[in-house]
This record gives structure tokens, C-alpha cells and sequence, in this order.
């Protein structure tokens, strides 16, 4: 039998919003009992986290039409450790934006790009007030992203 899949999801929360949509990404994870699932901080998480992990889950709220310092912080520390080495890793995003969301969507497309991952999916922008059905969608993610690597989808 081989190891299980690891999903990592990184995130950093200021108002808590994107707290709520990681907690619900979680929780949706989860479900795929197949799948390991580790939730870090951005703060927490490190190279070691992202060389262990299958699948990522990034989160962040939207700031000044940018992902969060603390997102980019993680970005700035692992890449040139992690250079070629994560090289087609899923991953997904999702963002609390106080404004439109696409300009955080885009940046971190563009780094996730210099590392060569693959993106399996649009991101989940929720804009303003969370709802139920955001969270609903949020876990949704969760769940779909741990399915996808128990099955050897992605």
C-alpha cells in the first residue's frame, strides 16, 4: 500500500476572514480521509513543509490589491530552496478580498508559475462578507483537492 498523500494548505488571516475560508478548506480536506492534511500559518510554514507535500492550498486576504506580506514572506523564503524541486505540484488559491480579488490571483499566479506548479483550479475569491455557501465552496476546495491527489488525479 503506498504512503498517503499529503495536502498542504498555507494561509495567513489578519481580520480573520481568510481564517474562516482556511478553517472551512480544512474541514473539507478532511473528508478524504486518504489524504493527510497539514494547515500552517504562512509565518509557520517552511521549505520542509512545501518539499513534503503532494497538493497546496494557498490562502490569503487581499491587500492593497496584493496577497498578503506574510504569503509572500513564504514565497520569498522556500523558493530558492525549493527551486526545481516542486516542479508540477497542484495547487489552488483562495482569497477574502475586500475589493475585486484579481490582482492577489494573478501575483501569486505569476510565482507560482517560477516554480513550475500546476494550478487545478479557479480561484475561489470571495469578496466582502462570507456567506455560508462561500464556505460551503471554500470546503468544497478542501475536499476536492484531497480527493483529487488520494485518486492520483493530480
Amino acid at each position: 500500500m503506498s504512503a498517503k498523500k499529503r495536502l498542504l494548505i498555507v494561509y495567513h488571516t489578519q481580520s480573520g476572514n481568510t481564517g474562516r475560508l482556511a478553517e472551512a478548506v480544512l474541514a473539507g480536506a478532511r473528508r478524504t480521509a486518504e489524504t493527510e492534511t497539514v494547515m500552517l500559518r504562512a509565518f509557520d510554514a517552511g521549505t520542509d513543509d512545501l518539499l513534503a507535500c503532494d497538493g497546496l492550498l494557498l490562502g490569503t486576504p487581499e491587500n492593497f490589491g496584493y496577497m498578503s506580506g506574510a504569503l509572500k514572506d513564504f514565497f520569498d523564503r522556500t523558493y530558492y530552496p525549493c527551486e526545481g524541486k516542486t516542479t508540477g505540484l497542484p495547487f489552488a488559491v483562495f482569497i477574502s478580498a475586500g475589493n475585486d480579488g484579481t490582482g492577489a490571483v494573478r501575483e501569486i499566479g505569476r510565482i507560482a508559475n517560477g516554480y513550475g506548479w500546476r494550478a487545478i483550479n479557479e480561484a475561489l475569491i470571495v469578496r466582502k462578507e462570507i456567506t455560508a455557501a462561500d464556505l460551503e465552496s471554500a470546503a468544497e476546495l478542501g475536499e476536492a483537492m484531497a480527493s483529487g491527489l488520494s485518486m492520483g488525479i493530480f
